[in-house]
């Protein structure tokens, strides 16, 4: 072989292993991205997991809760009527006067589990009659509460409150008929 000819091979091969060499770089390198990536996100869900594991036990208690406190599931119909007649006798118990009131539409979806019926009642009456009527409606355990209050003073009679409130009642819906 020729000096020039040895020459042409040493570049060649020189040239062969920078192309190699830094193939090899780059793919060390993607790969230790990736399991750089890769590891961030084990971390995330570690994290993600010992919070809802954190939190087990006050989910747990809700869901107990809601286990022996959740209604039967029924229609709009009957749960609506039973509603509007409990704040109609509670406004009498209590002492106010009921002026008016009105049924909204049921919001029920068959996607969801639960229902909501609502009734706004305009009543009269003293501050603490009110106040006696809103915690007897009020009842987390029978999933009922008072979910809107407008107080006005009364024209007529400065001891007197105009009160506009809306009686809302979650229930469970019946399940969808095949």
């Amino acid at each position: 072989m020729s000096p020039r000819e040895k020459k042409l091979l040493i570049f060649f091969a020189l040239g062969g292993f920078l192309v190699i060499n830094l193939l090899g770089f780059n793919y060390f390198t993607t790969k230790r991205l990736d399991v750089q990536r890769q590891h961030q996100t084990a971390k995330t869900k570690l994290q993600t997991a010992q919070m809802i594991s954190a939190s087990r036990e006050a989910v747990e208690s809700q869901m107990a809760w809601l286990a022996n406190n959740e209604p039967k599931p029924s229609d709009y119909q009957p749960v609506q009527t039973a509603l509007q007649q409990l704040a109609e006798k509670e406004v009498t118990v209590v002492g106010l006067t009921l002026k008016s009131q009105k049924l909204f539409p049921p919001e029920q979806s068959r996607e969801l589990h639960y229902g909501r019926v609502k009734v706004e009642l305009s009543v009269l009456g003293t501050e603490e009659a009110l106040y006696r009527w809103f915690d007897h409606l009020n009842s987390p355990e029978s999933l009922r509460c008072v979910t809107y209050i407008r107080l006005s003073p009364n024209k007529e009679d400065d001891t007197k409150i105009d009160c506009r409130a809306w009686v809302e009642q979650w229930f469970v819906l019946l399940p969808a008929s095949s």
